[in-house]
């Protein structure tokens, strides 16, 4: 296998699967690559795992290529695992990250504390069964917002064994911790044995 295409438009995904994939010589293109136009995948799953599927499922389809979808998102133990498959639409597409993690501190106050990011990849090749992983990134929801780094919930997100919240941690740290960082050298791994 030579190339994978990854079906997203998120610039920093694209940038940590290139990085890694680079290495054992396969190319990586976005979906911006391959369409002119914009493609929209309805995510009709009930799990990270079947809606990574559709999106590779899908253009793998249209295109007869091996791709490559993740979908991930913030499971908090207070909020009976919400927003989960939702956390990019909680409280809508339109809602700044800020509101919506100032709700999630707000929500969690004197009570259990307990969250996990999930990441799960689907690759699809033509004529083979898919490739399904799923990782997690243990922690909790802080008091307040903290760090700079990353983006969506991660300035909320606190790891108690780096004393940080997961928007304070270097690249290095994310790479060693984060739950694509994992999935992703899980990825590697399989494609490293691929023909």
């Amino acid at each position: 296998m030579k190339e994978i295409v990854i079906a997203s438009t998120n610039q920093g995904k694209i940038k940590e699967i290139k990085a890694m994939l680079n290495e054992i010589g396969i190319e990586v293109r976005s979906i911006q690559d391959v369409f002119e136009k914009e493609i929209d995948i309805e995510e009709t799953g009930q799990t990270f795992q079947e809606n990574a599927l559709i999106k590779a499922q899908t253009i793998c389809n249209m295109i007869n290529k091996p791709t490559l979808a993740d979908d991930s998102g913030l499971e908090v133990d207070a909020l009976n695992g919400a927003p989960g498959i939702y956390s990019a639409r909680f409280m809508g597409h339109d809602t700044s990250y800020d509101i919506k993690n100032q709700y999630i501190i707000d929500a969690v106050k004197g009570k259990e504390r307990g969250a996990r990011f999930v990441c799960a990849m689907a690759l699809c090749i033509p004529h083979e069964d898919p490739i399904l992983i799923e990782e997690y990134f243990y922690g909790e929801i802080y008091d307040h917002i903290e760090g700079e780094n990353g983006f969506g919930y991660d300035p909320i997100f606190y790891v108690p064994e780096l004393h940080k919240t997961s928007a304070a941690l270097t690249l290095a740290e994310k790479n060693q911790y984060s739950h694509r960082a994992k999935a992703l050298r899980k990825l590697y791994q399989i494609l490293k044995g691929k023909p």
